[in-house]
Parts: structure tokens; sequence; C-alpha cells
């Protein structure tokens, strides 16, 4: 049974881990909101330029050119019906930023649980055996319980990383919302300012 906790806390380590270094790569700053893209919306202030932007963000995938692709490609709609569309897309967009955020999050919860559980099982078999043999030769007592706190170890040294990682990966995606809303906020005003409709 000790084993089987054991082996728990490893995937869930190695889980917690896989995730922590996906999220890293996918939430680079200039992954999300590419510099050209940035650069192409502040330049961009005609239709014309709005068709630049277009084939930037096509050269460039990322979850802002989608979101600007779609906002280009709606500037014959009103004003408040594109901008009603681009906020549902952006709904989408962010709930792919989140992906994986949930599984970290449920790491911090079981890690420190699954070593508690370690401990546990630990305790019984130690207290089990000392009932059988006595209390003869402590030194045997004293490696159990070093060995049954090293469950509660493992667990909390899954769980920390798997919380400080899940609250920066939370606050990114954030930051990147409040970022992408700017830029296309900052679009469809100057091109309907502009009188593109």
């Amino acid at each position: 049974m000790e084993a089987l906790v054991y082996i728990l806390l490893i995937l869930t380590s190695v889980v917690g881990l896989t995730f922590i270094v996906e999220r890293g790569l996918a939430l680079r700053w200039k992954k999300v909101v590419p510099p050209e893209i940035e650069s192409a919306v502040d330049a961009c202030q005609s239709h014309d330029d709005a068709e630049r932007l277009k084939r930037v963000c096509a050269k460039h995938n990322s979850p802002l050119g989608r979101l600007l692709v779609l906002a280009i490609k709606r500037l014959s709609w009103p004003k408040e019906e594109n901008v009603d569309g681009l906020q549902t897309r952006a709904r989408h967009e962010i709930v792919k930023l989140e992906r994986g955020l949930v599984v970290l999050e449920i790491i911090v919860g079981i890690a420190p649980l699954l070593g508690l559980v370690g401990t546990i099982i630990g305790m019984m078999t130690t207290f089990e055996s000392v009932g059988q043999m006595g209390l003869s030769d402590a030194s045997k007592l004293a490696s159990g319980i070093a060995l049954i706190l090293k469950a509660t170890l493992i667990g909390l040294l899954i769980a920390i990383p798997a919380l400080i990682s899940w609250s920066y990966y939370t606050k990114k995606v954030e930051m990147l919302a409040v970022e992408m809303e700017t830029m296309c906020d900052e679009l469809i005003r100057r091109l309907y300012r502009e009188g593109t409709k």
C-alpha cells in the first residue's frame, strides 16, 4: 500500500512538472502578443493598413493575431456587433491560455494529501511492528518514523512548486488578456473612427 502512495506521488510530480513546463512555453509573451503584431497595430490607421495588419497576423499565428483578424474581417458589421463577437472569441482564446492550470490547481490540493496518506500508512505499519515486537530496538522505530515523514515531505515538495506556478500563470493569463483587450479595443476604435464600417 505504501508503494502505491509513492507511485501516485511520482506520477503527480511528473504530471505537475509537465504542465509547468508546457504552460511556461505556451504563455511566453512573444508567443501570445508577438512584437511584430504589436507594431502593426500601432501603425494601423486605415482600411489599407488593416489589410497589411491582417497579413502580419496570418504570418505570426497567435491568440492576439486571431482576434485581430476576426475584428478586421467583420469591419463591415456595426461596431457593437463586431465588439460583441470579438469578446466572445476572446473568451475562447483565454480558455485556451488557461488550459492546464486546473491540473496544477488539483496537484496543489492532492499532493499534500497523498503525502499525508503515505504518512498514515507508514505510521500504521510502524506501530503495528512495535506492537508485535515491542520497543526493544529504538533505532528501528526512529528509522521507521523518518521514512514515514518522507511521504509528507515529498507531497509538500510537489505542491509548493505547483502552487507557485499556478499563481504565476494565472496572473500572467490575466495580464495577457488585458493586453489583448487593449490592443483590440484601440484598433476597433481607430478604424471605426476613420469611417470604416
